[in-house]
């Protein structure tokens, strides 16, 4: 799937089974929790906290794409309710980065093997 495709299908699932959009301000509060609930896994699954029950470890790595699914999903609604084309903001960004960063990451010796 496209980023085009996802904005175009979030759009559609929230005007036929969500009924309506969230406001902006409530949409930007999710994100951050969802962003939290990634963190969370991740400072367990690759930090130093531990999990609290044997079971809860067994299925982190699905747990974890399935937060990073929750985060994107309200991104989306983001971008769509904004009016952010996510294909042609990726695009800037990655031309942004290459042009700036061309030669930074590989000089960084902190990046060496």
């Amino acid at each position: 799937m496209t980023l085009e495709q996802a904005q175009e299908a979030v759009d559609n699932w929230i005007k036929t089974v969500g009924v309506r959009y969230y406001n902006e301000l409530t949409n930007t509060a999710i994100l951050m929790e969802e962003v939290g609930e990634v963190a969370r896994l991740m400072a367990r699954i690759y930090g130093e906290q531990s999990f609290k029950t044997p079971e809860k470890e067994a299925t982190a790595k699905d747990d974890l794409a399935e937060e990073m699914g929750d985060v994107l999903f309200v991104l989306i609604c983001l971008a769509n309710q904004t009016g952010v084309d996510l294909s042609a903001s990726l695009q800037k960004i990655m031309d942004k980065r290459s042009i700036r960063d061309a030669s930074r990451h590989a000089n960084n010796p902190k990046l060496k093997d």
